[in-house]
């Protein structure tokens, strides 16, 4: 038994859970630059 929405070949089509998965890692990456910016504001030395 294969899988749901496999034809079998090799150019199976992404679907919206995999949309929403890119939207969600954009959005981890920008809250992590916007926090740099906001934690450079305050002079925020990593060590």
């Amino acid at each position: 038994m294969s899988p749901r929405g496999s034809k079998g070949g090799g150019d199976a089509q992404p679907d919206v859970y995999t949309g929403l998965l890119f939207v969600s890692v954009a959005s981890l990456i920008a809250g992590c630059i916007f926090l740099a910016l906001e934690l450079n504001r305050y002079d925020w030395m990593v060590p």
